[in-house]
């Protein structure tokens, strides 16, 4: 792990195809031994989550290089390596999942769902307004509590969205666009002999989020 987090210091320095290119045989070979990291993760995410079990380690895994053609920022890779552990198809389901990454000073844990659609986002607001108690619970328990400490506020509503009432108690949870939680790690967490002990601990406590939010997504045809 130290020598991936080098990695990416140096690739931060120097994000240019010229030097990616000269070191992309050191990159490969990091490359390969994230994979195998990763799957051990999967499989140890699988001892308590059977629905993770028989995932593919490739279909988890994020491509290093970037998509520039919509962005301001032209340099061509990115500066972290991570993976969306998450059934039936990986970083390609539309589920809550874990998600590990890894960037120098910037590496997190974090699940639930981002970006949902439009039609799925409504959905997780019902049952989040029918099930408040339940929600509610999870959020505050105090082992999730102290791990995540709120839910992503990236473009929050000013108002509580219709048809909800407006002075609904628990109405600034209805205010969210996105249903995701994440966990800032120091690079060090993710360096030692326990380190799968320590990221399985943190997605223990992560999965009833999840699997609340995945009662909503997998009864998707529900009105």
């Amino acid at each position: 792990m130290k020598e991936i987090f080098d990695f990416l210091r140096r690739l931060r320095e120097n994000n240019e195809r010229k030097w990616f290119n000269e070191h992309k045989a050191e990159f490969l070979e990091l490359k390969a031994e994230f994979e195998l990291w990763v799957g051990q993760l999967i499989e140890k995410i699988a001892e308590f989550d059977e629905e993770i079990r028989g995932l593919a380690v490739k279909d988890c895994i994020y491509r290093i290089y970037r998509d520039t053609r919509f962005s301001p920022d032209k340099t061509p890779y990115k500066t972290h390596m991570a993976a969306y552990i998450c059934a039936p198809r990986g970083r390609n389901s539309n589920r809550a999942g874990y998600y590990v990454h890894l960037e120098p000073d910037n590496s997190l844990i974090g699940g639930g769902l981002y970006c949902p659609e439009p039609a799925l986002l409504k959905r997780v607001r019902r049952d989040i307004y029918e099930n408040i108690e339940e929600f509610t619970g999870i959020l505050r328990n105090k082992a999730f509590a102290k791990e995540f400490k709120e839910l992503d506020p990236e473009g929050m509503l000013k108002k509580v969205p219709a048809p909800f009432p407006a002075d609904f108690p628990e109405g600034d949870l209805l205010k969210h666009k996105h249903y995701d939680v994440l966990s800032r790690k120091p690079d060090a967490f993710f360096e030692g002999q326990d380190v799968f002990r320590k990221i399985v601990d943190v997605c223990k406590v992560l999965q009833p989020f999840n699997r609340f939010l995945n009662y909503t997504v997998d009864g998707e045809g529900e009105n």
